[in-house]
């Protein structure tokens, strides 16, 4: 009789797992993924921001004559922004903080694999007409940059197309 119980049970909790209980959500539909902020990630250009202390957003234009709107962004060392990427064009653009180097080698990549997934805190991939949002914590002092890397959309060594500049000035002085 037990057995019997707990097979009993064992399908009744199938009854009621995702993609099968009938509810608002179609079938097959994934539930939604509870948000956990997780650590901070630290990179040579500063680490991911908390969004409780953003102390200013800046919006990034992106457009199909492959610019970013502004270019060149000034912020202090320690501040946390919000960077908000529209899309205003018909394609695909993304918006990805990094070194120099790093861009450069992360564009390669996307040469090879066009397709990949971005999920980095200092990247948004944004769909035309969309937007996406980086917090980021600009703990680091230089100079930095910000790329589409679609292939295409950037090329010699990241000095023209969709690249811009982030200078990370010292801290205000007491």
């Amino acid at each position: 009789m037990k057995r019997h119980l707990f097979a009993l049970g064992m399908f009744a909790s199938l009854l009621h797992a995702p993609g099968w209980a009938h509810g608002p959500a179609p079938h097959g539909a994934k539930p939604p993924k509870a948000k956990i902020d997780p650590a901070p990630v630290q990179t040579a250009f500063g680490r991911s921001g908390d969004a409780d202390k953003v102390t200013r957003t800046i919006t990034i234009d992106m457009t199909d004559d492959l610019h970013f709107l502004p270019e060149a962004i000034e912020v202090r060392r320690g501040e946390t922004i919000r960077i908000v990427a529209v899309n205003r064009g018909a394609a695909m653009h993304e918006i990805v903080l990094g070194t120099t180097r790093e861009l450069a080698d992360h564009a390669e990549l996307m040469k090879k694999h066009p397709a990949m997934e971005h999920d980095e805190p200092f990247m948004a991939h944004v769909p035309p007409g969309g937007r996406g949002e980086i917090v980021w914590q600009f703990d680091q002092p230089g100079t930095f940059r910000f790329a589409c890397l679609i292939p295409g959309h950037t090329w010699n060594e990241l000095s023209e197309g969709m690249v811009g500049t982030i200078v990370v000035k010292p801290e205000n002085p007491l």
